[in-house]
């Protein structure tokens, strides 16, 4: 690009918002496109915080196609993959003027396996197939008919929702396949399609875990690229602590030793289960605890039987000699599934300082997860040093730099207003007369309050709660108060309670913290976001334990909750206002917001809302706006 990148990517831009409906001027958005076009021609990263409403996936699309290097954007959900593939991209192809390709990559798992299809056809071993419910074998009939029509093999195109035992008959997981040139139908693999179809684009678009996977695998599972755009970064550290480390779940050694006996005899896996059962007593009682590093003893001694046990399991395997296919496909599956297992006990057992290992799940069904003390170190290395980095959300952790590792002496910073008028559609509700979080009343404060906003509002409600016991009393305490419909994931899954909330004015969502970002409810149907508390992160999580004694306990708060609170806060707000039109209150029902010497921080990254403390300008204002 030019000395005037950023000038000439505005006017880009512009040719393409242009043509479309009801096209206006952003100024945010010609800022942040400005910026990223700059940095990108100066080989400088950048961080855009970008609030609701200025349009930043083409602000960031436009530079990154007008620098004409190769681009990964890595998006929190396959909802904005979904939405750049079919909206986005395909306009700035039809009007930015300038050729070019895009691809979408998704988990192997989201792709149906042809040779696992084939495999279920077989009218000569149905031993698969006779494993499944009668529903999943019309399902797994619907698929077999609908693979041979599709162009993309993508699990989320089926027409209708199957089960998920459907769809894990249908698909393997990564570390199953043994790679398309050990398949016997490996060039005709939707998932190798996929790949390849990157490989040979200007644009491939993924998830953020699958890049945490890509930077876990050494770097070989995307294309080779120059730039990486990180959307809805307030997730990157989250995510790549997820998927750079181990997880060993005594379950996934049941789940391989089945795989296994359909090839071997059973007594083959006795020292695997044998390994299994050991790992669950020696971790059940510590579900919620950090180990030490390097791991105990009691952790170390099941890990090396299942390590020996593997080996075993690997030379039978490769002694297996048969000329029937489908037994020669499990095999290098049952291979592959055991080398990926070794290679997480390998890790485990090799645990450096710079990882922390504890355990997650319940007693029943414990599980080991390693994950990194600080992803800065892995970022730095797979990432900042070799690619340009475009790092952006509505809400940016006040932290981010330092907890990604990103160097400040290449890394430029922006941050644009939504174009909303959140001042004049929007009402922050809280008081330092609220009743402590703590106190007896203040769970009967949260119900009484629900009930008065809920009936000013006429429903159309997102109550947001920090643990699901204050979840479900709320839930069991307002169906016999307020006459509208109340929603929850017992009865419902996500998509359905968007679906229904959507349709159903009156209707109103209780929740947990899976709904504080990624939910999209445009229009009156939400008027009224709840908080019952400010979301700080559990004390006594064991990850985030080890990263507060690794800064200071006397420093931790200010580094490690307080941003964590902020951005979930400052997500959940922006569940309220979706468009120019939108209007709203959002009630949060903790006086700390409104006392403690903090509130600043937190009210600082949510969006300008006028604030009262008065409940009744509340209902009043809640009553005008859904007339």
């Amino acid at each position: 690009m030019t000395p005037n990148a950023g000038e000439q990517a505005v006017i880009a831009l512009h040719r393409v918002t242009a043509s479309l409906a009801g096209s206006e001027e952003r100024p945010g958005q010609d800022d942040m496109t400005r910026a990223i076009a700059d940095a990108l021609a100066q080989r400088r990263h950048i961080i855009a915080q970008a609030g609701t409403g200025i349009g930043k996936s083409l602000a960031y699309l436009v530079p990154a196609i007008l620098s004409s290097k190769k681009t990964v954007v890595a998006t929190a959900t396959k909802a904005l993959q979904d939405q750049l593939n079919r909206q986005d991209l395909p306009q700035l192809a039809k009007h930015l003027g300038i050729d070019f390709s895009w691809a979408v990559v998704k988990g192997r798992n989201n792709y149906v396996c042809l040779q696992r299809l084939d495999e279920l056809q077989k009218t000569n071993d149905q031993f698969d197939f006779d494993e499944l419910s009668e529903r999943s074998k019309r399902e797994v009939k619907d698929v077999i008919a609908w693979a041979k029509k599709t162009k993309t093999g993508d699990m989320e195109e089926l027409p209708n929702a199957v089960l998920d035992r459907t769809r894990l008959a249908v698909t393997v997981q990564s570390d199953e396949c043994p790679g398309a040139s050990k398949c016997p139908i490996g060039e005709r693999c939707f998932a190798e399609r996929a790949r390849d179809n990157a490989a040979a684009s200007a644009v491939t678009v993924v998830n953020l875990h699958l890049y945490g996977l890509h930077i876990a695998g050494g770097g070989g599972l995307l294309p080779v690229h120059d730039i990486v755009i990180f959307d809805e970064v307030h997730q990157l550290e989250a995510i790549m602590s997820d998927t750079v480390g181990a997880q060993l779940n005594p379950s996934t050694f049941a789940a391989l030793a089945a795989v296994i006996r359909r090839i071997l005899t059973s007594a083959t896996t006795d020292d695997l289960l044998n390994a299994s059962d050991k790992l669950s007593v020696a971790l059940s009682p510590h579900v919620g605890k950090r180990l030490s590093s390097p791991l105990p003893d009691f952790v170390v001694t099941p890990l090396n039987q299942a390590r020996l046990a593997l080996n075993d399991l690997l030379n039978a395997l490769r002694n297996i000699t048969s000329d029937d296919l489908d037994t020669s496909q499990r095999r290098q599956r049952a291979q592959s599934q055991c080398n990926r297992l070794a290679e997480q006990i390998d890790v485990a057992l090799g645990m450096v300082n710079n990882y922390v290992a504890y355990v997650e799940g319940s007693p029943e069904r414990p599980s080991l997860r390693i994950s990194p003390l600080s992803v800065g170190n892995v970022l730095d290395t797979a990432v900042w040093q070799d690619h340009l980095a475009i790092l952006t959300s509505a809400t940016v952790p006040m932290t981010l730099p330092s907890r990604v590792g990103l160097p400040l002496e290449r890394t430029d910073e922006i941050s644009v207003d939504s174009p909303f008028d959140y001042e004049k559609n929007a009402l922050l509700y809280c008081s330092p007369e609220f009743p402590d979080r703590n106190s007896r009343e203040f769970e009967e404060f949260v119900h009484d309050e629900l009930e008065a906003l809920i009936t000013a509002a006429g429903g159309r409600t997102l109550a947001l709660f920090t643990s699901n016991k204050a979840l479900n009393a709320a839930t069991a305490a307002l169906r016999l108060r307020v006459p509208f419909p109340i929603l929850t994931s017992a009865e419902n899954t996500r998509s359905q309670m968007i679906k229904i909330f959507l349709e159903d004015e009156a209707s109103c969502i209780f929740a947990s913290q899976s709904f504080f970002q990624g939910v999209d409810l445009p229009g009156r149907t939400l008027s009224l976001v709840v908080l019952d508390k400010l979301p700080f992160p559990r004390p006594d999580d064991p990850l985030l334990e080890a990263r507060r004694d690794a800064v200071g306990r006397q420093d931790s708060f200010g580094l490690i909750d307080l941003p964590l609170a902020a951005t979930s806060l400052a997500q959940a707000a922006g569940r309220l206002i979706r468009s120019t039109t939108d209007m709203g209150v959002v009630a949060v029902l903790d006086r700390r917001l409104a006392t403690m010497n903090y509130r600043s921080k937190l009210l600082g990254v949510m969006p300008p809302m006028t604030r009262t403390r008065k409940r009744e300008e509340v209902e009043n204002f809640l009553r005008r706006i859904t007339q």
